[in-house]
């Protein structure tokens, strides 16, 4: 613990004084991502204080971390670069389905269900994504199972006029209907 007091306040300032230059420094190298930058600096930080250098000068620290941004940078282009080489050998695509469709439709789902009063969104919920069944629904709301079952014929009406047909939510009314019976 004693050589982590002695380098502890010089990170400190560095952090807090010399940050944004040392992501200005590192942005210069990754083509002005930020992010990117971002991440090259907190792993050089960590490279060079997680040795425990006697470094008692911000000055010091900082030709140190900045050396260390760029030893990070080539090691990381050289990995890349090798990778690229032989990346063909690992027999797996490089092509990634999208997952924009199913993100869009979720995002659709979610704007949709916030049009809903809070009951009816609340019996949507319990019974298409918690699987509650109208009398446990019914149960956890304190609603008579008639009340359930008109917010749920009704809110699923009202979800279909914002996304179209819903024909897994329609036989799922149906079942609830006959199951009441």
């Amino acid at each position: 613990m004693a050589g982590r007091s002695a380098w502890a306040p010089v990170l400190d300032r560095l952090v807090r004084e010399r940050r944004p230059a040392l992501v200005r420094y590192a942005a210069l190298l990754t083509g002005g991502d930020l992010r990117d930058a971002d991440d090259l600096v907190q792993e050089a930080l960590v490279r060079t204080f997680a040795r425990g250098r006697p470094l008692r000068e911000v000055a010091a620290a900082e030709a140190y971390v900045r050396q260390a941004i760029l030893r990070v940078f080539v090691d990381g282009y050289r990995r890349r670069r090798t990778w690229g080489t032989v990346r063909h050998l690992a027999g797996v695509s490089a092509v990634v389905p999208s997952t924009d469709a199913g993100t869009d439709a979720a995002l659709d789902v979610r704007a949709a269900l916030a049009t809903l009063r809070p009951r009816p969104r609340a019996c949507v919920v319990l019974r298409f994504y918690d699987d509650l069944t109208v009398a446990e629904i019914a149960e956890r709301l304190g609603l008579a199972r008639g009340t359930v079952k008109r917010y749920l014929f009704d809110a699923v009406a009202e979800l279909e006029a914002l996304l179209g047909p819903l024909p897994d939510a329609q036989e799922e009314i149906a079942l609830v209907q006959e199951e009441e019976r």
